[in-house]
């Protein structure tokens, strides 16, 4: 059965034919400990389709489920419409700018996504691309955690980020991504039709995406810590993008 108000899909029949099928999956939640054929077929095709899968107490599946009969499985689905790349485009023009985008590349956190949204939203960015699998996707906690901006900046799906990449290159767009070593955030100049490119909370930005990016920035650091929460620093990055772009 479909939960709509809490947008999962719950129960292992369901879960198999959602999978099968080219519904928008963001999420995998399997109870944890359980073991069975039908488990093991939906962690299979998850794999399949690169979905994020995540272990979790039974609690959680019965808060998520609003205590229905779960089975154990639980998928989180698209609730939110998600833009093309010529809406991005659209939506730059329509504010008479030239483009400002974020790329998110594979990050796993809901929070993390709904607060680079809301930064997003503040500082003018015209729209944000996502990767479809290995990647939260738009839901209610990512809604939830924008307080209100999901409504307001445009968020592309795409089956490849490095052909999207490619693709805005083409459009005249230039790439800056994010790495322990390049050049100093501060002296980022976003003037011009640009797209930030963040990595994942772990792995960072993939090397073929990497390969993509026109230069790299940094965020210098002096503590113990030498890592910054991805959203985070997306805040930073993006709001010197903004300075650059709307100087006093």
């Amino acid at each position: 059965m479909k939960t709509e108000s809490n947008d999962f899909i719950i129960g292992r029949h369901p879960a198999v034919m959602a999978l099968k099928s080219d519904q928008e999956i963001n999420k995998v939640f399997i109870q944890s400990g359980l073991k069975s054929d039908a488990i093991s077929q939906i962690i299979k095709l998850a794999k399949e389709k690169r979905l994020v899968i995540s272990n979790v107490p039974k609690t959680k599946l019965d808060q998520m489920s609003d205590h229905q009969n779960h089975q154990g499985v639980a998928l989180a689905v698209a609730a939110y419409h998600y833009a093309t790349i010529d809406d991005l485009f659209e939506n730059a023009a329509k504010h008479d700018e030239d483009p400002f985008f974020l790329i998110l590349d594979e990050l796993e956190d809901p929070h993390n996504l709904g607060s680079i949204i809301r930064t997003a939203d503040a500082a003018g960015v015209h729209g944000i691309i996502i990767p479809r699998r290995r990647a939260v996707g738009l839901t209610s906690v990512v809604a939830k955690t924008s307080t209100g901006a999901i409504e307001h900046v445009p968020v592309a799906r795409v089956t490849n980020l490095v052909q999207t990449a490619q693709e805005l290159k083409d459009r005249g767009v230039w790439l800056f991504g994010t790495d322990m070593k390049g050049t100093d955030y501060r002296r980022w100049n976003a003037k011009g039709a640009v797209a930030l490119v963040i990595g994942n909370e772990g792995k960072g930005i993939s090397s073929l995406l990497k390969k993509n990016c026109d230069e790299m920035l940094t965020i210098p650091m002096i503590g113990h810590v030498q890592s910054l929460n991805a959203s985070v620093a997306a805040s930073l990055l993006i709001y010197q993008g903004f300075n650059s772009r709307h100087p006093l």
